[in-house]
């Protein structure tokens, strides 16, 4: 099968996610629908969108009830039901766990954080410390240039508190300091000069740029190579950025932990 045919069969799947996000939709269903068999649907889901298809399906409903809490006034009971949780503490624990705020402040705060960072202490910070990453940002001459988020997280969707983060007044070099021992992935966020009003998972996908660099496994004294980053359109197939985003609409930049 062509990759132009396997990535319409994960197209459909993603469609029909979009289609039942308040409903239960079962790794036998998406398989059905992609026509493929159960095992085999979930590795090519994952070669081609990065992450499972279970975790994907999260991300949207998690990213619909984003768009709910800032174009209506649906309670958070009613949103967490739209998008398919049963329990509202369950829905507010993940939200929180995955945006970085509650859905009450995501409201509040009109979809964006005041800060954005680890929440480990200075100390355990050093004691953890392994060194620096290094890398460019690179933005093609079709794009329109913006602010650019640089983030450290340990799956390939944007979500949750990074591990370590950037923010850059535009493309170009970035520096992630005392990255700790692990396997993480540099993904990137950008969106145009005078777009900064648009929270993280809203606006037109042709609006928002998107890179990513990794896996980057880092152990004691490892010497990592420079992360060379090249921004494209959001694309369908790609998982939506589900953390709040910090608010560059005023000078927040002092509010981030690299």
């Amino acid at each position: 099968m062509t990759t132009t045919a396997i990535e319409a069969a994960v197209l459909r799947v993603i469609d029909e996610m979009h289609a039942n996000l308040g409903q239960e939709l079962t790794i036998d269903d998406m398989a059905r629908t992609a026509m493929f068999s159960k095992f085999h649907f979930t590795r090519v889901f994952r070669d081609v969108t990065g992450t499972s298809p279970g975790r994907f399906l999260s991300a949207l409903r998690l990213q619909e009830a984003k768009r709910l809490l800032l174009e209506t006034d649906f309670s958070v009971a009613d949103i967490s039901s739209q998008v398919g949780y049963s329990s509202v503490g369950t829905f507010s624990s993940r939200f929180k766990s995955c945006v970085g705020v509650s859905p009450s402040m995501f409201r509040e705060l009109e979809g964006f954080t005041r800060s954005v960072g680890p929440d480990e202490q200075p100390d355990a910070v050093a004691e953890n410390s392994r060194g620096t990453l290094r890398g460019r940002v690179h933005l093609p001459g079709d794009r329109a240039p913006g602010h650019c988020f640089v983030g450290l997280f340990p799956t390939p969707v944007p979500q949750g508190q990074p591990v370590r983060c950037a923010a850059l007044d535009g493309p170009g070099p970035f520096e992630l300091h005392d990255v700790p021992a692990g396997t993480w992935y540099v993904l990137v966020h950008s969106v145009p000069y005078g777009y900064e009003h648009l929270p993280s998972g809203t606006g037109d996908r042709d609006v928002v740029s998107v890179g990513s660099y990794g896996p980057v496994t880092v152990h004691e004294d490892t010497l990592l190579m420079p992360a060379e980053i090249f921004l494209r359109p959001l694309d369908s197939l790609d998982p939506p950025v589900l953390m709040a985003l910090l608010d560059l609409r005023t000078d927040t930049l002092d509010r981030i932990a690299g």
